[in-house]
């Protein structure tokens, strides 16, 4: 078991760690951060994949779910925050 094979475990591990506050997080601003966390995992296990099997293509698809992890997370908040000045 080399060192990318580790970081990669340890990077799953801590997204699954994650995951309870996606799903327990008492306020949506919470889930909405362990999401954003949970995607840069996601993004970290692509890069370090493309380092393992020696595959540039991986590090074209983490760039582009990074990219759209960036966009969903501004849009989801802009959403939030309109909806938190309805309530005000």
């Amino acid at each position: 078991m080399n060192l990318i094979t580790v970081v990669i475990s340890i990077l799953a591990v801590t997204a699954l760690l994650t995951l309870y506050r996606v799903i327990v997080g008492p306020t949506a601003w919470d889930r909405l951060i362990a999401v954003n966390l949970i995607s840069s995992k996601v993004v970290s296990i692509m890069v370090a994949s493309a380092l393992l099997f020696k595959r540039s293509i991986y590090m074209d698809v983490a760039l582009v779910y990074a990219v759209i992890g960036f966009v969903s997370t501004v849009a989801i908040s802009k959403y939030l925050e309109r909806e938190g000045r309805k309530d005000k």
